[in-house]
């Protein structure tokens, strides 16, 4: 696919059919009745049980060297006390769970999203239009904040369950520090979570959504640090507090000083964002405790890059073990995610804002947004579709590139999804429908 020429109407009209039958709602029209699993009570504390004619990938089919196939199997799992314990081909016990066929994927995670901040559970409403940029936007959010903090464990609350019907049990979210909510966000958020800790996964970034200094965040950012928070986050750090270095050089001391991680948001497209990218890529080799711990979410300013300089960056930030969360798609900024994949960057995904004043959309699938980066980018053969993947799982997939069997393992956490498609390639291709979400081997879906 050149993707150079793909417009964003064209690109539209291609990824309508992937995009139909998703809703803001479990709908019932996609189950299929027949691959209705009938789950025991003993699936809720998830301590024992075992699931029969589960659909497990082996290996590829090909032609020549060309794989036109995934090989599968039906097989027993074993989960107990949430771990997958046994795999096997033999004969199940008399008490086990009809999987029916389904297939078995690593459960999915979004990570990059904010439940802190969303009308979803609410009463609907679409954005309105913005105006003066992000620092509009910082305006509104002072005047709407207040309220929407009203009932945002609530919100946070249903949002989660919308995120675990489209099979996913682990989030990434930013939560706003700032001088208008100050630690309130944080606290909702931590209380849903809290709420909902025997059933879905999560890490927190501390984000001042407001910027560093051009609202004063800093003194509730170093508050948030002393919390449980897993990451310190930042934003476009020249265009809200002017200066790249000032507002980078406190992010990562308060990281250093706290043992966090960090992921900023930058959506910064011009010289501003590649010279806060090289200023990162630096500071984080200069202190080698945060590679791997890195991220960037947007980093638009890859996408205006040429050829050269993309590949001269991906390389820098595969070295300096700095990863890529990118949000698919972003209006008509392409992003070079098989650039940065083809030299080994970690690249996630993630909803972003779902129906919130930033978004009205956003379906809460991580499975939508790899058929968006597969349509995108041209993932259409059965091994593009298998490999893309990863973007839904952060990662983990069945196969090798060589197509050796990698997924299940005995020992392995029992977070999975199973889906209605023959295997992950057709999974990714036509969004299948999600039957079942388990969590630490705990049936919540």
């Amino acid at each position: 696919m050149n993707q150079s020429s793909l417009s964003r109407k064209a690109f539209l009209q291609h990824s309508i059919v992937g995009l139909s039958g998703l809703s803001l709602a479990p709908s019932a029209s996609l189950l299929s009745p027949e691959k209705e699993i009938a789950w025991g009570a003993s699936t809720g504390n998830g301590n024992k049980y075992t699931l029969k004619n589960v659909r497990l990938e082996t290996g590829f089919d090909y032609e020549g060297e060309e794989v036109i196939g995934t090989k599968t199997g039906l097989f027993s799992v074993e989960i107990t006390n949430g771990k997958i314990t046994t795999i096997s081909s033999q004969k199940p016990p008399a008490d086990a769970i009809d999987a029916k066929g389904l297939l078995m994927l690593p459960s999915f995670k979004d990570m990059h999203i904010h439940l802190d901040k969303t009308f979803y559970g609410d009463k609907w409403q679409a954005t309105k239009r913005r105006t003066n940029g992000v620092k509009g936007m910082i305006a509104l959010e002072q005047q709407i904040l207040p309220e929407m903090l009203k009932n945002s464990t609530q919100k946070a609350e249903k949002l989660i369950e919308l995120l675990q019907s489209r099979g996913t049990g682990f989030a990434r979210s930013h939560v706003n520090i700032e001088p208008t909510s100050k630690l309130q966000s944080l606290k909702n958020l931590q209380t849903a979570l809290r709420n909902k800790k025997d059933v879905f996964g999560a890490e927190l970034v501390a984000f001042p959504q407001h910027g560093v200094f051009y609202t004063d965040s800093a003194p509730y950012m170093k508050e948030a640090a002393q919390t449980d928070i897993d990451f310190i986050g930042g934003v476009d750090p020249f265009t809200l507090d002017g200066a790249i270095e000032k507002t980078m050089d406190f992010t990562i001391q308060l990281a250093l000083d706290h043992h966090k991680g960090i992921d900023i948001h930058l959506h910064e497209s011009g010289e501003s964002g590649l010279k806060t990218i090289e200023y990162l890529m630096a500071k984080v080799n200069e202190n080698p405790v945060l590679k791997g711990k890195t991220y960037v979410s947007h980093a638009f300013a890859l996408a205006k890059l040429d050829k050269g300089k993309q590949e001269e960056i991906a390389e820098k930030l595969a070295a300096a073990r700095i990863g890529i969360l990118s949000t698919i798609p972003f209006g008509n900024t392409i992003m070079p995610i098989p650039t940065l994949l083809k030299y080994g960057v970690n690249v996630m995904t993630g909803n972003d804002s779902i129906v919130d004043h930033w978004n009205t959309f956003g379906t809460g699938s991580v499975l939508q947004k790899a058929n968006l980066a597969a349509q995108l980018y041209g993932y259409a053969t059965e091994f593009g579709l298998s490999r893309i993947l990863k973007l839904a799982t952060a990662g983990p997939l069945p196969l090798t590139d060589k197509g050796e069997q990698q997924w299940p393992k005995a020992g392995d956490d029992a977070n999975v999804v199973l889906v209605d498609a023959s295997c992950s390639a057709e999974a990714v291709s036509r969004i299948s429908p999600i039957k079942s979400l388990i969590y630490q081997g705990k049936v919540v879906y």
